[in-house]
């Protein structure tokens, strides 16, 4: 009996001394918690120096020929006041799609937006801010058009047979 007792106590020191090793590793990397010391550490290189970019493209347009279109009035055919224009959509390829005009009300009270196709709109003389842009719709078109809400589906009123179908 005394023999399996010093067995036993033998097989446990064993096991026990085989756990510890086990726990503790015989890897040599540092703990997680620590770094390597100064002389293991590896130096990044410099990165090579970049290309300088290039010079950008210029174009220059005569101040009589552009002019921008946002806050310009929007007229019909016939003269009638159609509202202004306070934004221009475009598509993911970046043409220009629509135009969104504040219509109706006053002093921005009881208007709504509406969105028409650009090529309903023409810019023709608009030399300065006091000229308006023409839209070929009457205002009896444009005051049955839905309204455009924030995240919703934009309709887009178009002149008659202008308006091209979005395709993504």
């Amino acid at each position: 009996m005394r023999a399996r007792l010093q067995f036993a106590f033998l097989a446990i020191v064993v096991a026990a001394f085989a756990a510890g090793a086990a726990w503790a590793g015989d890897d040599a990397s540092p703990p997680a918690d620590q770094s390597p010391p100064a002389q293991e550490q590896k130096a990044v290189a410099p990165a090579a120096p970049k290309e300088p970019a290039p010079p950008p493209s210029v174009t220059i347009i005569e101040a009589a020929d552009a002019h921008g279109v946002l806050g310009r009035d929007v007229r019909s055919t016939t003269g009638e006041d159609m509202g202004r224009i306070v934004d221009v959509i475009v598509d993911r390829a970046g043409q220009v799609r629509a135009a969104v005009i504040d219509f109706g009300g006053f002093l921005g009270v009881g208007s709504r937006k509406i969105v028409v196709d650009w090529n309903a709109l023409h810019f023709g003389q608009i030399a300065n801010k006091g000229e308006s842009i023409t839209l070929e719709l009457t205002k009896d078109q444009v005051k049955a058009a839905p309204e455009n809400k924030e995240d919703a589906p934009i309709v887009v009123l178009g002149a008659s047979g202008t308006l091209l179908p979005f395709t993504p």
